[in-house]
């Protein structure tokens, strides 16, 4: 998918970090960018310098997240790419400690805003004949993350649900992918970043690049990982061994 001027995009969590990197980034391309966050004076600052929209969201709430994407639409008068970047860390162990508010609400972001912004843009995908939705994983949603088991949880969820719909949708000319950045430094690890001298981190600007060659050259259902300085890829997995019958040998039962 190449960026044109006449493409609409709509990017969640969109006011800060590596959303505000994303609908700076587009916007450079030339698109038309809807700036979805929780942060309605953080949305209208990023969108006025893009010359976009800013729409102040709840993404935990479907009939939110519905209502933001019919804006966007009628805003633009289609919708083409729509990345589903909002985002929460988990904070707890999830497996000594459990605070139910707090695993909820990283739910609700990491998880139930993927669910019900796909859902939404769909339709108007649809409308406009085909597009792109990406939504931010991570790399703990390849591999665990010790420490954060509920983090690790919901990314591995977004990741298989992408790869699940992508299925789905790639015959409609919807293309579904997952980004999976390892740690950026944006506002998400502040609290942590001690922890990370000497450490490399991602900047935002990294992860843009990132989409850019996703949008440029990615497959439905592949699994982007970012890693500070080597060239962004689709992860590879491994297919899974099938029901053995008989002498025959083992089938895979998909790939992927």
């Amino acid at each position: 998918m190449l960026i044109t001027e006449g493409t609409v995009a709509l990017v969640t969590g969109g006011a800060s970090g590596i959303g505000e990197a994303v609908a700076r980034r587009l916007a450079t391309a030339g698109a038309r960018v809807a700036v979805v966050d929780r942060d309605a004076v953080a949305a209208a600052r990023v969108a006025a310098e893009v010359s976009g929209l800013a729409i102040a969201c709840d993404v935990t709430s479907e009939p939110a997240m519905s209502a933001a994407v019919a804006e966007a639409e009628t805003w633009g008068g289609r919708l083409d790419l729509v990345h589903l970047n909002a985002g929460a860390v988990g904070g707890q162990s999830g497996i000594t400690d459990l605070d139910t508010e707090a695993y909820r609400r990283v739910l609700g972001v990491n998880v139930d805003h993927v669910v019900y912004g796909l859902t939404a843009a769909v339709p108007a995908l649809r409308r406009a004949g085909g597009g792109t939705i990406i939504a931010t994983s991570s790399l703990a949603g390849l591999v665990p993350l010790p420490g954060d088991a509920i983090y690790t949880l919901t990314k591995h969820a977004v990741v298989g649900y992408v790869r699940s719909s992508a299925a789905t949708l790639a015959p409609e000319g919807i293309r579904v992918m997952a980004l999976c950045p390892g740690f950026a430094d944006t506002a998400l690890i502040a609290h942590l970043r001690d922890q990370f001298a000497g450490f490399p981190l991602l900047d935002p600007s990294d992860v843009a690049d990132a989409v850019e060659r996703m949008l440029a050259d990615g497959g439905a259902g592949e699994c982007w990982y970012v890693q500070p300085g080597r060239d962004p890829g689709p992860y590879g997995f491994r297919g899974v061994p099938g029901p053995k019958t008989g002498d025959e040998p083992p089938q895979l039962a998909w790939e992927g």
